[in-house]
């Protein structure tokens, strides 16, 4: 049972929607569970998934939280647990953006990945997904469950968002979920409550503002901001739409809202900023806020001009004639650009390409897809390409049954059917690594990090 302190509940007593009574009820109750279909990755789940997110296609509620670890098209990336307020940046971004363009979206502050996942699955192949995180250990976790999705349309920095403060018309849509004082998780995450106080959201909201100010000049004329927290309190929500409005004369965006979902649109008197706001006892959620604006000027999906250009290319993609070692383990591979990243071969599309050739003072964490490294001419297959949507039907691979699955994700696998060298093995065809086949053993390839201990 969440006990929440007085003080917060006066601080959010005058917010819209809220009803003290219901609110505090609802914390003595469950949090439900949700997860995400990946659209890339169809499988046959297991869950009942009888019961839909309302506002997400993709998104289901399950009746209890199952052992997601020991779950091998989870550990596939055929899906991810979120919670279902956050799913409703799908819907909101949908009703106001042609994903049939070619897109540039940035993910500003996106560790662990969920709504970068998220917003990969709305773009298409040629469009760029660049996420960023400030924190490194958490930067490694956003790396790795985007390589779990399996595109490879996907840049992942590791910079604070100053970094991107100098670059001009970039990106067509920018998600700031921002830090906040995290009071929406109260009823998930019971330690919040005594991390929460009114100097915290005071601290966040200057932080919000921080952030916003830095990425606002990376977003083109008429692109498109997604704003969200997972915080009550109306300084980290409407007072920071409002000032949006103020500061850059951003036009609010209102997003079509069905009553039954019990999704609480608000309007601020100050500017009439639109803003939804999540609450445990009106909808199947945690606490979120979202709000969405438009950037003043005309709209441009051509490549931008901003930036210095490097009197050379950091990165070169490969010409087709080197490309041929590849074209045994990648469906069609000339749909991509391939190039060579220190020791290693990556697959990505020009857009990605484009981008850490002209900002070369990011830190990168990830780009496209790591193929794996050449020893005289043959390919050691990376982790990555193992989840890829893009690899070839033709590699080899073994189709495990579960218990074989789990062994080989604890790495006490022995032995399995499959022909000498290079085997990935799969899951209802999804892949979860590699093994090679020496004839009278086997070598497990699966990264360290990635291996289920328990």
């Amino acid at each position: 049972m969440t006990h929440l302190p007085q003080i917060f509940l006066q601080s959010v007593s005058s917010c819209p929607g809220f009803d003290e009574e219901a609110f505090i009820q609802a914390h003595h109750e469950a949090s439900p569970v949700s997860i995400r279909l990946n659209p890339f990755k169809r499988a046959t789940s297991g869950f009942d998934l009888s019961d839909p997110v309302q506002w997400n296609p993709e998104g289901f509620y399950l009746a209890a939280r199952p052992n997601f670890t020991h779950d091998l098209l989870f550990q596939a990336g055929c899906y991810y647990v979120q919670e279902a307020g956050s799913m409703f940046i799908g819907h909101a971004l949908r009703s106001c953006v042609d994903f049939q363009e070619q897109l540039s979206v940035f993910d500003v502050c996106a560790s662990p990945g969920g709504k970068s996942t998220l917003l990969n699955s709305l773009l298409g192949k040629e469009s760029l997904l660049v996420a960023n995180e400030v924190v490194k250990p958490r930067s490694e976790v956003l790396a790795q469950n985007l390589a779990k999705w399996g595109t490879a349309n996907v840049v992942v920095t590791n910079n604070d968002p100053s970094a991107y403060a100098e670059m001009t018309e970039v990106f067509d849509v920018i998600l700031v979920d921002a830090p906040c004082s995290g009071s929406g998780l109260f009823r998930k995450q019971h330690d919040a409550v005594d991390e929460w106080s009114p100097d915290n959201v005071n601290l966040c909201s200057q932080r919000q503002k921080r952030i916003l100010a830095e990425i606002m000049q990376s977003l083109k004329p008429g692109g498109t901001l997604v704003y969200s927290t997972c915080s009550y309190s109306a300084s980290e929500n409407e007072g920071i739409a409002d000032w949006l409005i103020a500061e850059y004369a951003l036009s609010p965006i209102a997003i079509p809202l069905e009553k039954s979902w019990g999704i609480v649109e608000t309007r601020s008197e100050q500017h009439q900023a639109y803003g939804y706001r999540f609450y445990p006892d009106k909808t199947r959620s945690e606490g979120f806020f979202c709000a969405v604006f438009r950037k003043p000027g005309e709209s441009s999906r051509s490549a931008t001009s901003a930036g210095k250009k490097n009197r050379q290319e950091n990165i070169s993609v490969l010409k087709p004639k080197e490309k041929e070692p590849f074209r045994a383990w990648i469906e069609d591979v000339n749909a991509h650009e391939l190039l060579k990243f220190k020791d290693d071969y990556l697959m990505t599309n020009s857009a990605a390409v484009h981008f850490v050739n002209r900002y070369p003072h990011l830190y990168l964490k990830k780009l496209g897809t790591t193929i794996g490294s050449l020893v005289r001419n043959d390919l050691i297959p990376h982790q990555d390409l193992a989840w890829s949507i893009y690899r070839s039907p033709a590699v080899q691979a073994i189709d495990c049954t579960a218990e074989e699955g789990l062994k080989f994700m604890k790495k006490e696998l022995q032995s399995i059917a499959g022909g000498k060298g290079w085997n990935l093995i799969t899951y209802q065809g999804f892949g979860l690594g590699w093994i090679k086949n020496l004839g009278n053993r086997i070598n497990n390839y699966l990264p360290n990090e990635f291996r289920i201990l328990k």
